[in-house]
């Protein structure tokens, strides 16, 4: 996901030119990777065209990829945290909808970046990879917090001998019996997360292939009321 402003109590100023730093080193990578291809820009060339010294750079993205990528792990804590503080009249899809809707509340201002972004991973399949293995990571952590709305005990953090390395990208079908092991937080969690982060993608992508014709947030609802009608078949206009 992208740079977006947590819902609640506004960050301070800090905080705020924090983020400013973040999403302009992104931007500045994906604009420049657009144009040059990933694997032709410098984490020097990121930095200066994000006007902060590549010192800086290494405060915010812990490798050169991770900038094209737009990991932020920060978003997926504040997902997770709003899932938790969700009204108990709420189910989980319907938790899991609106602290998303809610981190995404700004996409539309950066439809441009978004679409050179996925512009720039399907040209390097390793960014590609790499961003699909930070959303597995970030699934297992939301299917945790989903698992524990619903009741089940807390499992076991990612790093801990217990819990899968959910760091890698998902096993391939034949080698699925030395994947990491999900078990141990229920089959519906671990699906509602995936398929809330796969929804994500499809409304981003949607959306931006449609251009001006819906809002981004139609758009979203519209992914989310499919998951929640069951996908079943719609109109041939839906």
């Amino acid at each position: 996901m992208h740079d977006v402003q947590s819902e609640g109590a506004a960050p301070g100023l800090r905080e705020r030119k924090k983020q400013a730093t973040r999403t302009a080193l992104s931007e500045a990578a994906v604009r420049l990777a657009a144009v040059h291809g990933a694997e032709n820009v410098t984490v020097e060339a990121i930095s200066e065209a994000a006007g902060v010294s590549p010192r800086t750079f290494f405060n915010y993205f812990d490798s050169h990829d991770d900038a094209f990528v737009m990991i932020d792990r920060t978003v997926g804590e504040r997902v997770r945290r709003a899932v938790r503080d969700a009204p108990a009249g709420l189910t989980a899809i319907e938790a899991v909808r609106e602290a998303l809707a809610t981190e995404l509340t700004h996409v539309e201002e950066s439809q441009e970046i978004w679409a050179l972004r996925s512009t720039v991973l399907h040209r390097s399949p390793h960014l590609l990879l790499r961003g699909m293995g930070a959303h597995v990571a970030e699934e297992y952590q939301l299917a945790r917090t989903i698992a524990e709305r619903l009741g089940s005990p807390p499992a076991p953090e990612p790093d801990s001998p217990e819990a899968p390395g959910t760091g890698k990208a998902p096993a391939s079908p034949e080698s699925c019996a030395k994947g990491p092991d999900t078990s141990h937080l229920g089959l519906y969690p671990r699906l509602l997360a995936a398929v809330a982060t796969t929804a994500v993608r499809v409304a981003i992508e949607h959306w931006c292939a449609q251009g001006d014709s819906d809002s981004f947030p139609d758009t979203f609802r519209r992914v989310f009321g499919h998951l929640a009608d069951g996908l079943t078949e719609p109109p041939a206009d839906g």
